[in-house]
């Protein structure tokens, strides 16, 4: 597995990430042991990026890691965890905190979940109207001055936002939504973040497997289900969604590679400084995803691509509108 490091002082990671969420129920119903050995198996097939967040499955997602990483060797697994967000009881959304003092508190809570000392990678999930980034990210820079955090990510923030935080303390990646039918940062962000040296991890790369070339209506309806709520899953836009998808499987057809395969390598092709994550729950879609890697995109096909899917085709935003208005990285 190739590797690349993130930002100017990262660590190496793979050229693919596994993002472990829907390990935790987020997709609706999950597999504690696939989940586990999907984990195994991505890291004998050389993924070393493990990305998680401590609300998913309000601490369910890292204890899962935590069983997982029994047995091996510390320093071969890049952990990279979210926090902030806050959930009551039954799992609704209830805002977000990133004061320094709950910062501190969420990551002990973290290490216990993980059974690690420390945590590569830690990020807020969103920004926190409330309270200044510099004060967010002074917080994490005290931690890894303490030893519990070896380094400073963002997720889902505006240009702003990250050029206020790069002023505070190195930052050596943006975890944000990006696939072939999520393209906002392409506008200001992305751009930002080569400026000041910041790589991508690239979350929702087969948009929660809408374009995975395995989704069809009815799907996804199961309670606990991010995507009965989300709008590109809705009637009246998941058919023109999936018109696109099979454009796309036109192109996948005629490489002799999957759907997913496509979307993934489209994704990895714009840059050594994009490192997909891919959401696989199971050992056969970590398989396909790690079958990505091979797939070689000509500048004929990545033409072909964009053709079948061009820019803003997507049908629905990515999020639900009371979502969206939590997220730095649309303004």
């Amino acid at each position: 597995m190739q590797t690349y490091r993130l930002g100017k002082t990262g660590p190496e990671v793979s050229a693919l990430g596994l993002g472990c969420m829907g390990m935790s129920g987020m997709y609706g119903p999950s597999d504690r042991e696939e989940g586990i050995a999907t984990i195994h198996a991505a890291l004998d097939a050389g993924v070393n990026l493990l990305d998680t967040g401590d609300f998913y499955g309000m601490g369910h997602n890292e204890m899962l890691i935590g069983e997982a990483l029994k047995g091996r060797k510390r320093d071969s697994v890049v952990i990279s965890v979210k926090t902030g967000a806050l959930r009551d009881p039954q799992g609704a959304w209830l805002g977000y905190d990133c004061r320094p003092a709950a910062l501190k508190n969420f990551v002990a809570y973290s290490l216990q979940r993980l059974g690690v000392d420390y945590i590569d990678i830690y990020r807020p999930a969103r920004l926190d109207p409330n309270v200044p980034i510099e004060e967010t990210v002074g917080a994490i820079a005290d931690m890894i001055k303490a030893g519990y955090v070896r380094h400073v990510g963002l997720s889902e923030v505006g240009a702003d936002t990250i050029r206020r935080a790069a002023a505070v303390h190195p930052i050596v990646d943006l975890q944000t939504e990006y696939s072939l039918i999520s393209r906002g940062i392409e506008d200001v962000i992305l751009a930002t973040c080569r400026e000041l040296g910041i790589s991508i991890t690239a979350y929702g790369v087969l948009s929660r497997g809408l374009i995975s070339g395995h989704w069809h209506k009815g799907l996804g309806s199961s309670k606990g289900d991010f995507r009965s709520d989300s709008p590109r899953f809705q009637e009246g836009n998941i058919e023109q969604n999936l018109a696109l998808v099979e454009e796309l499987r036109k192109i996948a057809e005629a490489k002799r590679v999957s759907v997913a395969q496509i979307a993934i390598a489209w994704v990895a092709a714009q840059g050594k400084d994009i490192i997909p994550l891919v959401g696989a729950r199971r050992r056969d879609r970590l398989t396909e995803a790690l079958g990505s890697r091979a797939v070689e995109l000509s500048a004929d096909d990545m033409a072909a691509i964009e053709r079948a899917v061009p820019k803003d085709a997507a049908a629905g935003a990515r999020y639900p509108d009371a979502q969206l208005k939590h997220m730095d990285s649309e303004r």
